[in-house]
């Protein structure tokens, strides 16, 4: 008899649709590069069958799951403990099985955060975010979690970059403010991080957030959350300037290590997961 088993460690994602979603991919190249035996399993799961998915995955022994649209909140209802950010965000995009217990982690603003740092450390920056979004929530409460002092969210309804900048101010030691977007966005004199966290530019590569280039100058660190195209509209405009630039693969990449590392202590190759992506998104634009 040989010593080898043959039961891998399961994680997955639950989401709906999710035929279009490339984690499983990335995932999976990262664990097959570190010799890992483990499945992570891309499952179309639908608002109503939430419960019972998260149910099976516990009877199963999973270690972890990702959440993706519809559940990221409506998961909090089936989950045991929150960690600190998860619970400002106010959303939940990464559970741990833990001894049966269902631990709600966010990855969404620590992919980034782990992106920005390897550029520039976010603490007492003056930091401008486009969209109020859940990607927008995500990373402002991280970056004011981080020690960035200053965080504006602009958005054209003013009301949830409101609510972003109120929950900076209440929850947090960093300054929030909000303001309303109309016409072409020019950056307050003194920004050090500029990040588009809208769709625009998702699958279009001449498409570009409304902002005024000209109020960028070279020291300003411009990042967008749109992994495909990688090299976005926006951020190839900012690179013309000199600006330093951070794409949306970096950031996916970063969550789903960060994710990994939650579930199984184990650092996947980043650089292995991210030319995985790339294949796959260069197919795609052919």
């Amino acid at each position: 008899m040989s010593g080898q088993g043959f039961r891998s460690i399961l994680t997955g994602s639950f989401s709906t649709p999710c035929a279009d979603n490339p984690t499983v991919a990335m995932v999976e190249a990262g664990y097959h590069h570190a010799g890992l035996d483990a499945r992570y399993i891309n499952c179309d799961v639908k608002a109503s069958g939430l419960a019972d998915a998260v149910k099976g995955a516990k009877a199963m022994e999973w270690v972890g799951f990702n959440c993706s649209l519809p559940h990221k909140v409506a998961v909090l209802d089936h989950l045991d403990d929150i960690a600190e950010s998860a619970r400002l965000i106010g959303a939940v995009n990464c559970v741990a099985i833990r001894e049966g217990k269902l631990i709600g982690h966010n990855t969404d603003g620590k992919g980034f955060l782990t992106s920005l740092k390897t550029v520039t450390p976010p603490a007492g920056k003056r930091v401008v975010i486009l969209g109020a979004g859940g990607a927008a929530r995500a990373i402002a409460v991280e970056l004011a979690l981080a020690g960035a002092a200053h965080i504006t969210i602009v958005n054209r309804d003013a009301s949830k970059a409101e609510t972003i900048a109120a929950l900076i101010n209440d929850k947090t030691e960093a300054t929030g403010e909000a303001q309303a977007w109309s016409g072409k966005f020019s950056l307050p004199t003194g920004t050090d991080i500029l990040i588009n966290a809208t769709s625009i530019g998702l699958g279009d590569p001449n498409a570009a957030p409304p902002v005024e280039m000209g109020s960028l100058t070279k020291e300003t660190v411009v990042a967008d959350v749109i992994p495909n195209p990688p090299q976005t509209r926006f951020l190839k405009d900012a690179k013309a300037l000199g600006c330093t630039t951070l794409d949306g693969l970096g950031m996916l990449v970063n969550q789903g290590v960060i994710g990994v590392e939650i579930w199984l202590g184990r650092t996947l190759d980043s650089a292995v997961m991210a030319q995985t992506l790339e294949n796959i998104f260069g197919t795609e634009n052919k």
